[in-house]
């Protein structure tokens, strides 16, 4: 009986308003007050019925909850008779539980709309050859799958065959489509817009990048801030204080119903409801917008950071080389260009990838003879001709002469924090290329954003030489830069500033520098959809996109803030109620529910404000 009163809770209310509605048009119309006090006494007993079982359940394991107070005030109108009032209480007690329940499933739209886009089915080849149509859940690691223009990529896995665009929205917050191609990793959730694929699965079910971005919002939506368990422990003693105070009230002025309006107003829904309503809808903010916040303890430090440490590689620059200017000594260009490339891509070394792309379609030799000089490049024949490729020192063991311009050159492009590749033909300087890691674009004005949110240090750590990490730390403005450190040299760092009173947040790749984003107030990864990235950290920034890194401060901060503001409102109201049935006329239980109920709606649209939030530019 319990459980189909609780499943019947919305109709019971129904019933109690509509109840309520003709008895007193009853009473106005024909004047039967029969007919009004038997509706409203029917009233009262429906919607006393689910509270009352609530209530029960709260005391069996020894909590005072709300629906003790008001069960109590609903028998204590009954005992004075005034039915008005217990129809009136129980009636918006049970509507302003259905808006909350209503308006909280608003607040997690975020997590309900990521776990709708989880792919229910694949086309598994079978043994025959044939590709046939499986629940998700017969995928298993390995196997290979077709994936057709507008259907959802079903797991984590690598392309086999075939080109497609797709939209990675659901892992990284960005729609604009991504093209894909043999060997690329492709993730589950995302969507093909156009093109055919074969995949082979690399991580299937909750495994997935998907999945674990779905478990990881439903855990942060789940967890409890040091405000939400202040508020859980403040409620579990105001509402027994309420009922003392009740109590003495009653026993001082032997005022019925003056004690049973101070237990209807001294109701703390509003603090209850108020902070967890911010941390579901900032933790959805996030989510939607490619930043995983890991809970509202996360949130509430992260809105604190006064000091961010950078490291350089992959998270200030892109993390691969490129080149940014090349200088011709000779007319004839074409045959060393090709000679060059014909070296390189025999080598796997970041440069020389950077130089074979910036070298593009060419004629390609082959290469004999060819000595790695350590520290200094490579010497092969090319051609019948020895080609060296490498250093400023390894011209010099070739005895390859510099001329002043070419000296100058090098001192130039060194000094703005280039790495150098020379390329010498028979003794003979031809082509000098210089080699940096590139800044992320639009990176500079992110970090002024960070400024302008309140973080007054913005250090960069790096392995790189000084010399480069202080032409990228001027270019950028940042406060201080230190090269040449090892993962460890950079932890260190972050203890003495932790130590010192900073908060601190470190941005890493999530994986070489574990220890620092372990040590920091707040870790954050340049995820770029990886697991690794997402179990190591506070936040992570999907697809490594630094722009969302000013948005997820600024979103951190903002929930911070409306929490404070919930608190300040559900405070305020129960103040302001209590104060009135002690210094006014006017107030009385019918007044202060309807008051209540919509301090409630107050901080839970407060809370829904975030859903929506955008940082200003």
């Amino acid at each position: 009986m319990q459980r189909y009163i609780l499943r019947q809770k919305n109709l019971f209310t129904l019933i109690c308003g509509l109840l309520i509605v003709s008895g007193f048009l009853s009473k106005w119309i024909t004047g039967r007050a029969d007919i009004f006090h038997w509706a409203l006494i029917t009233a009262s007993l429906l919607g006393a019925a689910p509270i009352a079982i609530q209530a029960y359940q709260a005391l069996r394991v020894k909590v005072v909850s709300i629906d003790v107070l008001v069960t109590i005030a609903v028998l204590g109108a009954f005992v004075i008779q005034n039915y008005e009032e217990s129809a009136i209480v129980t009636f918006l007690f049970l509507f302003g539980a259905f808006l909350e329940q209503r308006t909280l499933n608003q607040t997690r739209s975020a997590i309900k709309e990521l776990t709708e886009m989880a792919p229910e089915s694949a086309l598994k080849q079978m043994e025959n050859g044939e590709f046939a149509k499986v629940e998700v859940d017969e995928v298993d690691v390995g196997d290979i799958l077709l994936v057709k223009t507008g259907a959802k990529i079903p797991v984590d896995g690598t392309v086999l065959t075939g080109e497609g665009s797709i939209n990675e929205a659901s892992i990284t917050g960005e729609s604009f489509p991504v093209e894909k191609g043999k060997d690329d990793k492709v993730y589950a959730g995302t969507i093909l817009e156009n093109g055919t694929l074969q995949i082979i699965a690399d991580r299937v079910g909750e495994d997935t990048t998907f999945g674990k971005i779905i478990e990881l919002v439903e855990e942060a939506q789940d967890s409890k801030s040091a405000a939400e368990r202040f508020i859980d422990r403040f409620a579990k003693y105001y509402t027994p204080a309420v009922l003392v105070l009740s109590f003495i009230v009653w026993l001082f002025s032997r005022n019925v119903e003056l004690a049973v309006t101070i237990l209807v107003l001294g109701c703390p829904g509003a603090l209850v409801i108020g902070v967890p309503v911010s941390n579901v809808a900032g933790i959805g903010n996030g989510a939607r917008n490619g930043v995983l916040l890991k809970g509202s303890e996360v949130i509430h430090d992260f809105s604190r950071t006064n000091t961010m440490i950078f490291d350089k590689t992959g998270t200030l620059t892109i993390g691969n080389p490129a080149v940014s200017e090349t200088i011709y000594y000779v007319d004839d260009t074409e045959d060393a260009l090709s000679y060059l490339a014909s070296i390189e891509r025999e080598s796997d070394h970041p440069l020389a990838k950077a130089v074979l792309q910036e070298i593009g379609e060419t004629k390609f030799h082959p290469v004999e003879n060819t000595e790695v000089v350590k520290g200094g490049g490579i010497i092969a024949a090319v051609n019948g001709q020895r080609v060296a490729v490498g250093n400023i020192a390894l011209m010099e063991k070739e005895k390859v002469e510099l001329s002043a311009e070419a000296q100058a050159d090098a001192a130039r492009l060194e000094r703005d924090g280039n790495s150098l590749v020379l390329t010498a033909v028979d003794g003979r300087l031809k082509i000098m290329m210089g080699i940096r890691d590139q800044i992320r674009p639009g990176v500079k004005e992110e970090l002024q954003k960070l400024r302008k949110l309140g973080v007054k240090n913005l250090i960069m750590l790096s392995g790189d030489n000084q010399g480069t990490v202080d032409i990228i730390s001027r270019e950028l403005g940042l406060n201080e830069a230190h090269g040449n450190m090892l993962p460890e040299d950079k932890a260190e760092y972050v203890k003495r500033l932790r130590e010192a009173g900073r908060i601190v947040a470190f941005v890493g790749d999530g994986v070489n520098d574990s220890p620092s984003l372990a040590l920091a107030d707040i870790g954050i990864a340049m995820g770029g959809g990886t697991d690794v990235a997402i179990e190591t950290s506070d936040v992570v920034l999907m697809n490594s996109d630094f722009r969302r890194l000013p948005h997820a401060l600024g979103l951190a901060k903002a929930t911070a803030a409306n929490m404070l503001q919930n608190i300040v409102i559900a405070v305020g109201v129960v103040l302001f109620l209590l104060a009135s049935v002690f210094f006014s006329e006017w107030m009385n239980m019918s007044i202060g529910m309807l008051v209540h109920e919509g301090s409630i709606l107050v901080v839970i649209l407060n809370g829904m404000r975030l859903l929506r939030y955008r940082l200003r530019s």
